[in-house]
């Protein structure tokens, strides 16, 4: 009997790549020495049915998130995109431009959301140029489309998460515009619970996108993302890279199989 294959996601780091399923995690990176390491380790959960819609998307995600801490204390080798000093400083001044963009009286607030996101890409953009990020974002989709799809799976993904970019956008615009609306005294709060609602919605629309890939409006919707993927956030990774990415994938493996065998 075929094997189920699990709903596996991950992350490229500087250095390696870090594979995460429903209850585990495993992260590989190749040290300066050309040593590879790996550490796994349970994934933490949050509270939330899968069958839960709006709530489900953040859950996993805020998951996902919480799961890097445990990856520096089992790994401390593991270095993270977010830690060069470029992309730190990228980060702080795009969160003051887009803050300056959001409080302009002379844009609408759906064109300030639509500036103020794609100003939001700069520190990914950053991260993205030199280094080996890319390459190893590339192996990262490579391991896990080989797990589900068999040989031949590309450098790029249809569950990245660069696919979020387009329905974030559409959903913070379509919040920003709602929350304009509503008397000037109750205006913050309501473009917190818009961004806050734009991210959930944004998640939802993605899962749909997933399961009807065909679909035109999925298709439309995923082009910004593909486009990413294609020209800025993968690179063809080497067969070492390669290793390394697939040494993540199957130490997550092994844990999701034991766990399943516990139960």
């Amino acid at each position: 009997m075929a094997e189920k294959k699990l709903r596996l996601g991950g992350m490229a780091l500087a250095n390696g790549v870090l594979v995460h399923g429903p209850t585990a995690w495993a992260c590989a990176v190749r040290t300066p020495a050309g040593e590879l390491k790996v550490a796994s380790g349970s994934k933490p959960r949050i509270a939330v049915a899968s069958d839960t819609p709006v709530l489900r998307g953040p859950a996993r995600l805020l998951e996902a998130v919480l799961v890097l801490p445990r990856v520096r204390r089992a790994l401390p080798e593991a270095r993270f995109a977010f830690e060069r000093r470029n992309v730190l400083a990228t980060m702080v001044a795009a969160g003051v431009a887009a803050r300056a963009i959001r409080e302009s009286e002379r844009l609408s607030p759906v064109v300030q959301e639509l500036v103020g996101g794609a100003i939001s890409l700069a520190p990914a953009l950053i991260a993205l140029r030199g280094g080996e990020l890319a390459a190893y974002h590339g192996a990262e989709h490579i391991s896990i489309g080989t797990y589900e799809h068999g040989d031949g799976a590309q450098k790029e993904h249809e569950r990245c998460g660069s696919h979020l970019v387009g329905p974030l956008i559409l959903a913070s615009a379509a919040g920003a515009g709602l929350a304009a609306r509503v008397p000037e005294r109750l205006r913050k709060p309501a473009s917190l619970v818009a961004s806050l609602g734009a991210f959930a919605a944004a998640t939802e629309l993605f899962g749909w996108m997933v399961r009807h890939p065909q679909h035109p409006v999925a298709r439309l919707l995923a082009w910004p993302g593909t486009e990413l993927q294609t020209r800025v956030a993968t690179a063809d990774p080497t067969p070492e890279q390669v290793e390394v990415a697939q040494a993540a994938l199957e130490a997550c493996l092994e844990l999701e199989r034991a766990a399943q065998s516990a139960a």
